[in-house]
């Protein structure tokens, strides 16, 4: 070995071992491990909203709110829907109503350079449709503005073309709660009570509170929502109260017992909201559930306060159990051994939402949250498969029979085309993201890449097994989803280095010399897009700018996933691109601190494409880890082959 390949190999270990303890510093002693999930600041200006209109707000310490926002504003005036981005309109003018909502005067410096962002961009009429339904709720906006949601579409049938269980499990537990408030179209009272008509851009006496037009055969929903409307009005909506009714023991049913409604702040805001209009008290103990939940999404510093859209303790968990043994932990680690008996507990056991569309499957998945008993994921489940298959626990029978139920359960979720989507099956009408209500374009959860390649993944790394007619689907489908470039899009994760990342760790262990050139033509991709400081980046960008495909700042999550795909590309061909991975690795050693930590400002997680984004707080930290430890294994074995 030469003198510079021994101080690669002494740095990298050196590196694994500073993020290592620095993870078991970490793990709770329940043995998960759970960091923030940072989003925009809607979650938390929408959370002020729900307490100000329940009058809950005095007994949470929402003052802090006030110092987070301004931190988060920018110098352009406004705020961020992703670091970097400029500033969004929707973003900032949801922040700007809370600060408001909080006692902020409209004369303070920082609204006024707020205002002044906001009405260059158009102002209130140029935002989201949820943006506006928040502004209605306290007067802001007129209901006119906003599509109708007839009540009846609750009673509609799971075989009726279109029924609630056809929207993706986020878009329906955020709107079924909604059917009751767009139906009741509350106006509520908040102290301080406040009106944004500074923020119309045209002049609050010129809103024109109507749906913006297409021009093209997505108008057809407005002319439907002038029929509904007009119904509304002379109160000849069918089954309004029946639907109204099943909306609300909908709801009721689907809250956990921590109050927790769909594992995501949407939804339990949403279900909050809607009680409120049913005139819930507070002290209900739905209610106080209800509040509660969302009070265990909240982050409060000494002087701030925020809150969370989710929170990923399974997933964060079943990543670093991964990390860990990846990087050297023997599988039997204590710390190992109590995160996996902590995921086993966690398997969920009972059937949810997604059973209506899947008769065959039995229960036997995971949730990304601590408690979502009716939506677990394919992806969580197969990333929690991989991290047991790698733990050795004290009790492997349960362990094994674990695994097989929740292989079992993914492989009943292959939708139509092959490939598998993240909570449903078959979940993918298109045209509900062109409805005006739909303005996010998250009406569905079709089946994608990303999700498909873990499973492949799981089903090669865990020696696991699918029926091979199914099987062969999925590859075809995961082959033809490949772009031009080589690469594969990111529907979780931003984006194609996330993608193609995920494809190449599944290919190369499901059939290598089969697919080749598809390994080959999605590793030169990766190697094409490596930064001169040798990591990797990739702006938000890209979803709405394919140009910007793998382009962007190098963070040490993305970083990491290149390294991952190369890797697992490498040892599929015999082809590693030496340089371009000592590149790579220099990338993250160079760029770790002192404790063992990496940090990174940019998100690199996806909610919804274009609209929604995540920084997963342990991305930064066990993505690297899982890089350093398949490179360092790459050294011991003496794989070495193509330079370049």
């Amino acid at each position: 070995m030469q003198t510079q390949d021994r101080v690669i190999v002494n740095q990298t270990a050196a590196a694994i071992a500073a993020s290592q303890q620095y993870l078991l510093s970490i793990q709770n002693p329940a043995g998960y491990w759970w960091a923030e999930l940072e989003s925009n600041v809607t979650i938390t200006a929408e959370t002020v909203l729900l307490h100000k209109i329940w009058g809950t707000d005095i007994t949470r310490p929402l003052h802090k709110v006030e110092a987070y926002l301004r931190q988060q504003q920018r110098n352009h005036g406004g705020w961020e829907l992703f670091y970097g981005d400029g500033g969004e309109l929707s973003t900032s003018v949801e922040a700007y109503m809370a600060l408001r909502l909080l006692g902020v005067p409209n004369t303070d410096p920082a609204m006024i350079q707020a205002r002044t962002f906001i009405l260059q961009r158009g102002g209130i009429s140029k935002t989201r449709i949820f943006t506006k339904l928040h502004l209605a709720l306290i007067g802001c906006y007129d209901w006119r503005g906003l599509p109708s949601l007839p009540a009846w579409v609750m009673l509609l049938p799971p075989a009726f073309p279109f029924n609630i269980y056809e929207m993706s499990s986020w878009a329906r537990s955020s709107t079924v709660p909604l059917l009751i408030v767009f139906d009741r179209k509350p106006v509520f009272i908040t102290d301080p009570a406040i009106n944004l008509d500074e923020l119309y851009a045209e002049g609050v006496d010129q809103v024109q509170f109507a749906l913006p037009r297409n021009g093209d055969w997505t108008d057809l929903f407005i002319t439907l929502d002038h029929g509904f409307k007009l119904a509304e009005s002379l109160n000849l909506l069918p089954f309004r109260q029946e639907g109204i009714n099943a909306a609300e023991k909908w709801i009721l049913e689907r809250q956990e017992a921590t109050g927790d409604w769909g594992g995501i702040i949407p939804a339990m805001l949403n279900s909050l909201l809607a009680l409120r209009c049913l005139d819930y008290d507070a002290s209900d103990p739905i209610v106080e559930r209800g509040l509660k939940a969302v009070d265990n999404f909240a982050i409060e510093t000494e002087d701030s306060y925020r809150v969370q859209p989710c929170v990923s303790p399974v997933w964060d968990t079943a990543w670093v159990i991964r990390a860990l043994v990846d990087s050297g932990f023997t599988p039997d680690h204590p710390a190992i051994v109590k995160a996996g008996e902590w995921l086993l507990d966690q398997q969920i056991l009972d059937y949810g939402d997604w059973n209506v569309k899947n008769r065959q499957g039995k229960p036997g998945a995971w949730a990304f949250e601590f408690d979502n008993r009716f939506y677990p994921d394919v992806d969580d489940s197969a990333v929690v498969v991989m991290a047991l298959h790698q733990a050795k626990l004290p009790n492997e029978k349960l362990k094994h029979a674990a695994i097989a139920r929740a292989v079992n359960w993914i492989a009943s979720m292959q939708c139509k085309p092959g490939g598998w989507a993240a909570f449903d099956l078959d979940n993918d009408q298109d045209w509900l993201n062109a409805v005006p209500y739909g303005d996010l374009k998250a009406m569905i959860d079709p089946n994608t890449a990303d999700v498909t390649a873990r499973v492949l993944e799981m089903l090669g790394a865990g020696n696991l097994a699918i029926d091979p007619d199914n099987l062969a689907r999925a590859i075809a489908y995961i082959i033809n989803e490949q772009e031009p470039e080589g690469c594969w899009f990111g529907r979780w994760g931003v984006n194609y280095i996330y993608g193609t990342s995920g494809v190449l760790s599944a290919l190369a262990l499901i059939d290598p010399l089969k697919y080749q050139l598809n390994i080959k033509r999605g590793a030169a991709w990766l190697v094409s897009c490596q930064n001169p400081d040798g990591g990797w980046g990739e702006t938000c960008r890209s979803y709405d700018d394919p140009s910007l495909k793998g382009q962007g700042t190098s963070t040490a999550s993305q970083t990491a996933w290149a390294l991952i795909g190369l890797i697992a590309a490498g040892e599929a061909t015999g082809e590693l691109a030496d340089h371009t991975l000592e590149k790579g690795i220099n990338f993250l050693l160079t760029t770790q601190q002192p404790d063992g930590t990496w940090y990174e400002a940019d998100f690199t997680g996806t909610g919804f494409p274009s609209h929604f984004y995540l920084k997963y707080h342990m991305y930064q930290q066990y993505f690297p880890l899982i890089a350093l430890g398949r490179y360092q294994s790459v050294l011991d074995n003496g794989e070495w082959g193509n330079k370049s």
